[in-house]
């Protein structure tokens, strides 16, 4: 099997990223609302706690929407698959320590570690708009950390309009290609 083929593999097995994103955005959007609206701790345990469920949100997306919810057995991208859903949790614990230093700074390094996240699915999927998705996250991470330390939701609401319009655009791609 070529890499061309197993990406192709990848983008259509979860098109394209689209219902992890749409999942990851579902998430930031409730962490980004009760941090508004309810408190800032409920909105970091939401985004926290609800972040370790992704993958299986995903999965359980993709087989309602009646897909298959994984690569085949053997298929050479599942390693390199389980090397990058382990980089975010590992990265927390920067997450933690810059909002232990600044408490607005939780989304902002939340998205620049997210961004990062999202550099080797370039390779993964095959696409190049996951890195304009990484750098969008890192920038705008970066840009409202410095310049908007004041605000502690944008972040969250900025992040959760990324992730949904990356997902429509992936699913769009990936629906084009199969075409």
């Amino acid at each position: 099997m070529t890499i061309s083929d197993a990406q192709k593999d990848v983008r259509a097995t979860f098109l394209g990223g689209f219902a992890g994103q749409l999942v990851s955005s579902c998430i930031w959007f409730a962490s980004a609302a009760l941090a508004t609206w309810y408190s800032i701790k409920a909105g970091i345990v939401m985004l926290v706690v609800g972040g370790f469920f992704i993958f299986p949100l995903t999965q359980l997306l993709l087989r309602a929407m009646g897909r298959s919810s994984s690569l085949p057995k053997g298929h050479p991208m599942n390693a390199l698959g389980m090397q990058v859903a382990f980089t975010l949790p590992f990265n927390l614990l920067v997450v933690g320590a810059a909002t232990m230093y600044r408490l607005n700074w939780f989304y902002p390094a939340f998205m620049i570690v997210l961004g990062s996240h999202y550099l080797p699915f370039i390779f993964l999927y095959g696409m190049r708009q996951f890195a304009a998705l990484a750098g969008l996250l890192i920038s705008a991470g970066l840009l409202i950390g410095l310049y908007v330390p004041s605000s502690f939701s944008l972040g969250g609401w900025l992040t959760t309009a990324t992730l949904l319009a990356f997902a429509l655009l992936g699913r769009r791609t990936a629906l084009q290609e199969k075409s």
